[in-house]
């Protein structure tokens, strides 16, 4: 008895460790998701020497790739074709339990519907903040896309950079 006693206790301190990781590990996994995404994007618009975008459905907790190309081959252009023939890349949905809190492009914040941000040939992006949210455990984390390098920041928070004002470059 004392040996089925010693095993259930350690299998009840198992899974509540368990329990404990996987939450923060899909906000981690979302993460590492997103962030993979974003900078493939970026890549395929220097390397390709054209503006891509990103997508975010923020009603529906999901992301996609939005090409410069139409389906079959050649250039989207907007005055020629129409969104239904642009190429687009498949959407990636965010884990259970993780969502879409705000995004935020050049100071202005979006928390429903379609949001785009751009990726330039240079290396560029739109300045622009993702924040994801775990309600269940009250955890976020916002990756921040910095404009001019396109490079990465990473916040264990709430993070919305204001959009710089004249009186600033003073």
């Amino acid at each position: 008895m004392v040996v089925a006693a010693v095993i259930g206790m350690g299998t009840y301190i198992v899974s509540v460790s368990y329990e404990a990781f996987v939450p923060k590990e899909r906000l981690n996994t979302a993460v590492r998701s997103l962030t993979a995404m974003l900078r493939e994007t970026r890549s395929q618009a220097i390397s390709r020497s054209l503006e891509f975008f990103v997508e975010y459905d923020l009603d529906g907790e999901r992301y996609r790739r939005v090409t410069p190309f139409v389906l079959g081959g050649g250039r989207f252009k907007e005055d020629e074709n129409d969104d239904s023939e642009r190429s687009y890349g498949s959407w990636q949905s965010l884990p259970d339990g993780v969502e879409f809190e705000v995004v935020g492009i050049a100071g202005d914040t979006y928390d429903a519907g379609p949001v785009f941000a751009r990726f330039d040939p240079r290396g560029a992006a739109s300045d622009h903040q993702v924040v994801l949210k775990q309600p269940a455990y009250g955890n976020f984390f916002t990756i921040e896309i910095m404009a001019l390098t396109g490079t990465f920041k990473f916040h264990r928070d709430v993070f919305i950079r204001e959009a710089p004002e004249d009186g600033d470059f003073r």
